[in-house]
C-alpha cells in the first residue's frame, strides 16, 4: 500500500473528466477531454484523452524501445496521445484492469496508471492488458490554478466513466462527454455569446 505524501483536498476531482468548454478556443487545449491523475494540495496532474500524437503510432513507440515485436499485434496501430504540454518526452500508459507491473499508480479497483517500461514490452509481445491509452506528456496546474480556471467556465467536470475513457473512439470523445452533461456545443456557444 503506497501512501500519497500530498494531502487530497476536500473538492478534490482526482478521478474525474475535465471537459474543455465550447468557448475555449486555447488551440492546445481546445475541445480536450482530460482525465485528472492527481488533485491535491501540490497542484493538478491531468492526462488529455483525445489528441492523438500525428507523428506517433502505438507500434512505432515500441519500435522506438527496439523490443522485438511479435507479428500483427492489433493494436500497432493505434495512436499515441499527447497528455499534455508538460514533459513530453515522459510516457503514461492508463489501463485496465490493474495488472501486476513494476511502476503503476492504483487509479481505481480496475484502472491503473503505468509508468515502467516493462508494461511497454509486455504489448510488444502481444500481452497488453485489455484497455490501454498511451499518453505522451501530461498537463499540470499549479495549486488553485484549475480551481480558478472552472470558476472562469473554461471547463466542465464530469465524473470517471470508464466507457468515455476507453469505449468512445478519441474524435467523438469530447462530443459524447457534453452529451452525457445533456449539452451540445451549439447550445453552449450560443449562450456564450449572449451572456
Amino acid at each position: 500500500m503506497t501512501t500519497h505524501s500530498h494531502v487530497k483536498h476536500l473538492n478534490s476531482l482526482e478521478h474525474h473528466l475535465l471537459v474543455a468548454m465550447p468557448s475555449m478556443d486555447d488551440g492546445y487545449f481546445e475541445k480536450t477531454v482530460i482525465y485528472i491523475v492527481e488533485d491535491n494540495d501540490s497542484g493538478t496532474m491531468g492526462l488529455i484523452l483525445n489528441l492523438p500524437n500525428e507523428q506517433m503510432t502505438v507500434g512505432e513507440l515500441l519500435h522506438h524501445f527496439k523490443y522485438p515485436i511479435v507479428e500483427a499485434l492489433p493494436y500497432f496501430d493505434d495512436p499515441v496521445f499527447v497528455g499534455g504540454p508538460v514533459d513530453p518526452e515522459r510516457g503514461f500508459i492508463l489501463h485496465r484492469p490493474l495488472g501486476n507491473w513494476q511502476t503503476t499508480l492504483p487509479l481505481s479497483d480496475r484502472l491503473g496508471m503505468t509508468v515502467s517500461e516493462d508494461l511497454l514490452k509486455a504489448m510488444a509481445a502481444g500481452k497488453a492488458p485489455e484497455d490501454f491509452i498511451i499518453c505522451l506528456g501530461y498537463a499540470g496546474w499549479t495549486k488553485g490554478q484549475l480551481a480558478e480556471e472552472l470558476q472562469q467556465n473554461s471547463w466542465l467536470t464530469l465524473p470517471y466513466n470508464e466507457s468515455l475513457l476507453f469505449d468512445i473512439p478519441a474524435e467523438r470523445k469530447w462530443h459524447t462527454a457534453l452529451g452525457t452533461l445533456g449539452i451540445t456545443p451549439e447550445f453552449l456557444s450560443m449562450e456564450a455569446g449572449h451572456a
